[in-house]
């Protein structure tokens, strides 16, 4: 059962168009490392894991990723709201505007668009739970340099709420990983 609060994880409220930026953090919303690619994997790694509890965390994960693309497509949106053609031009956005106006469209900075091609998914629960690991660290990574890009404290704030979550996830992946290997251990399961 899915419930949806109609409210975002994080309040956002920027104030002022920043089409360079919005360029850059596209790559959080479509890009191989970004939130739809993340809760796309998770959601559908989760039929393969081995207990309630280690399904209830893929499940939980992904759910949440979905949450975090809406506020990634937000802040993406409020960054180019406002901007004229100029500014557009100016951040390098006129190939994007081009192709979808203003609108948010899933792909990296360099206008890649998604590819559920660079998501795993191998029906072995130790090893597409080796691969979220890695996928939490490179988003977390993602989100410190796209941090390091701006001086704007109503971008920052919630580029800063979405990589703590990472490092959540992260540590929840690897609480999984623990219960896999034992039942492993056990004999329960053969990975």
């Amino acid at each position: 059962m899915w419930l949806y609060e109609k409210k975002l994880q994080f309040p956002i409220n920027i104030k002022r168009p920043d089409p360079r930026m919005a360029k850059l953090i596209i790559t959080a919303y479509g890009g191989a490392d970004g939130e739809l690619g993340a809760a796309v994997r998770y959601l559908s790694q989760r039929f393969s894991m081995p207990t309630d509890v280690t399904k209830s965390i893929a499940n939980d994960i992904g759910s949440e990723e979905l949450g975090h693309l809406e506020m990634v497509g937000t802040i993406c949106h409020q960054l180019l709201d406002g901007a004229d053609c100029q500014m557009l031009i100016d951040a390098g956005y006129s190939s994007a505007y081009v192709e979808h106006g203003l609108g948010v469209y899933p792909q990296d900075a360099n206008g890649v668009p998604f590819s559920a091609a660079a998501l795993q998914s191998k029906g072995d629960p130790i090893v597409d739970l080796t691969e979220d690991l890695a996928a939490e660290q490179k988003a977390k990574k993602m989100y410190e340099n796209l941090i390091d890009l701006t001086d704007d404290p109503d971008v920052r704030e919630p580029l800063r709420f979405l990589r703590a979550r990472e490092i959540v996830h992260f540590q929840r992946f690897g609480e999984a990983l623990e219960i896999v290997k034992g039942l492993r251990d056990e004999k329960k399961i053969f990975y």
